[in-house]
């Protein structure tokens, strides 16, 4: 919600036309993000006459200050939910940044490639605030992206799996 919505929108601004149409996951709790989304995809639409886009709402899979068991349970909850939503999209690309709502559907989307349903491709891009430390949400796609991307150096050699772009959002 709103951060994390915010660096999302500033990398897609540097995505070309081909990168349509997108699909945007949202938790079902988030107010902000929607907004956002759809003044960026209006401004987008004046450049690129044929940009598409959709909104899709997940149930969030963690909530701030949730305990870590009863996160197992709604995390398990979303990917659930996230399974018929990732099949129907069958994303070639997956970019997220961070909020948990990404990780159900990255896990959802890694199913369906071991399954042999659809591959995708996997790019997660830590937060600009995380700076020594991962993300929870860092913690576990770091073993499930095609390509993790840190922006500080000291992320990069604690992870030598991250590519170290510098700052990029």
């Amino acid at each position: 919600t709103g951060g994390h919505t915010t660096e999302i929108l500033r990398l897609l601004s540097c995505l070309s036309e081909s990168y349509s149409p997108r699909h945007y996951v949202l938790a079902d709790s988030d107010k902000m993000s929607e907004a956002k989304i759809r003044s960026f995809e209006q401004k987008r639409a004046e450049t690129f006459s044929k940009s598409q886009f959709s909104l899709d709402r997940i149930p969030r899979s963690r909530e701030v200050r949730q305990s870590w068991i009863s996160s197992v349970l709604t995390t398990l909850y979303s990917i659930l939910y996230s399974l018929p939503l990732t099949y129907k999209r069958k994303p070639d690309l997956i970019l997220c940044n961070g909020p948990g709502t990404c990780v159900p559907v990255c896990l959802s989307a890694f199913l369906l490639g071991l399954l042999r349903i659809k591959r995708t491709i996997i790019v997660y891009v830590e937060s600009i605030c995380r700076v020594e430390t991962l993300s929870l949400s860092g913690k576990i796609l770091y073993y499930f992206s095609d390509y993790f991307i840190v922006q500080w150096p000291d992320l990069k050699k604690k992870y030598p799996k991250s590519v170290y772009l510098g700052r990029i959002v």
